[in-house]
């Protein structure tokens, strides 16, 4: 007679087998033309926040002791000297023309380590194969939400019961996409599906760089946890690089 904790987990591979298996309407993917940007310009900044900076999230582990560890205090933002912002994603939006995507070296992971997504925050092309993988030796349930507005929208949803156990989910709709364990609530990381190739994640001091871009204006857009999405309007002009300093506030 199967137990309690034997049904949980075959209902949890079930609806994640229905869910992960659910495709995007290619139709709503748009892409801009490629060129190859001869005459490109480039934007290089930092990512600044202003203001007090916000108190630790408390972190308390309610299961899987042994793996999740034990209550703690995380950082809500990243900051550096002079509160240069760390793992912010910057990238330009409404872009009509733009430099073909680079293959990555090897496919994009997202992994389960010890009750923390690895990494935390990344940029993938759109159309991507992801790979979801769990190092832990305990059930996860990896569940990635596509934010639309103020809607969410699962884009994929895998039970990883054993340790070693991966999938592959294909991003085909550009946004952000928060990913959650569902059986671990304080797991939580960011993933941008980008629709273009000029995007970045700024690094220890806060720093960004966005090189072969057509001249023109954009804007900028600048996606943190914490503080939501800042938009700058920007001007790129040819072979020239524009500085830019963004400011974040909560």
């Amino acid at each position: 007679m199967p137990t309690k904790s034997t049904s949980r987990l075959s209902l949890t591979l079930c609806v994640s087998f229905f869910l992960g298996s659910m495709t995007v309407d290619p139709s709503q993917v748009s892409s801009a033309q490629e060129t190859k940007a001869a005459d490109g310009g480039a934007l290089e900044g930092k990512v600044v926040f202003s203001g007090t900076p916000p108190g630790p999230r408390k972190i308390i582990p309610t299961q899987d002791l042994e793996v999740c560890g034990s209550a703690r205090d995380e950082p809500r933002i990243v900051l550096g000297k002079d509160n240069t912002v760390r793992g912010a994603i910057v990238y330009l939006k409404g872009v009509q023309k733009a430099k073909p995507f680079q293959k990555p070296k090897k496919p994009p992971v997202i992994d389960n380590v010890k009750c923390k997504f690895e990494p935390e925050v990344q940029v993938v092309p759109t159309g991507t194969e992801l790979l979801v993988h769990n190092s832990d030796p305990i059930l996860h349930n990896t569940h990635g939400f596509l934010i639309a507005g103020t809607s969410k929208r699962t884009v994929f949803n895998h039970a990883l019961p054993q340790k070693g156990q991966q999938f592959k989910s294909s991003l085909k709709q550009p946004g952000i996409v928060d990913v959650r364990c569902d059986i671990h609530g304080h797991m939580q990381a960011w993933i941008l599906v980008a629709e273009n190739p000029y995007y970045a994640v700024t690094k220890e001091d806060g720093a960004f760089a966005i090189k072969d871009i057509p001249p023109g204006k954009y804007t900028l857009v600048t996606f943190q946890p914490h503080t939501g999405t800042t938009e700058t309007p920007v001007t790129v002009e040819a072979k020239k690089t524009n500085n830019v300093t963004v400011e974040l506030k909560k």
